[in-house]
């Protein structure tokens, strides 16, 4: 498991003076400001939310240190992180996205079909994107209590039980 937890990513700049607009991961987009500081993926730059109002597709934000529109849009495409233990603890059946990338993927036979490269979520739920064993392409398994009943992010695995012909 990974000490730090992606929360959002900087879409741009926002205006002239500075604000980003800034675009939230967390279940209450809101709460990202409750996390700050946040830090970038190498730890070499952190900073300080403030967010001014809700944009299309996310906020403008201010962020501590960036004061012109030039410092705003080097910071384009950067994913903001927040440390594990800032964030809340998950129910039994929730998952931070961090945790399932990687783990191995059986069959409820115990035969390995892969590793989950990806959580995607396209509006209606979660799928895994899982990088078959010996094979270049990727399948896309529904993330649901019937596909993948089992969830053990300790031992690193994922019991899934596929739809017929997916694999």
């Amino acid at each position: 498991m990974s000490d730090l937890i992606c929360v959002g990513a900087i879409a741009g700049a926002f205006g002239v003076k500075g604000e980003v607009r800034l675009k939230s991961f967390t279940a209450d987009p809101e709460d990202i400001a409750d996390y700050a500081p946040l830090c970038t993926e190498d730890g070499k730059q952190s900073f300080d939310i403030t967010l001014t109002r809700p944009v299309k597709n996310g906020f403008a934000a201010q962020m501590s240190g960036i004061l012109t529109k030039e410092q705003a849009d080097a910071l384009r495409g950067t994913r903001l992180f927040a440390p594990r233990d800032r964030l809340p603890s998950l129910p039994d059946d929730e998952y931070y996205h961090a945790d399932l990338i990687g783990l191995t993927v059986h069959d409820t036979g115990g035969t390995e079909l892969g590793r989950v490269k990806a959580v995607l979520n396209h509006g209606a739920a979660d799928l895994l994107e899982i990088q078959a064993s010996g094979q270049s392409e990727t399948v896309l398994l529904p993330f649901t209590m019937a596909s993948v009943p089992t969830v053990d992010i300790a031992s690193g695995r994922i019991v899934a039980d596929p739809p017929d012909g997916l694999f």
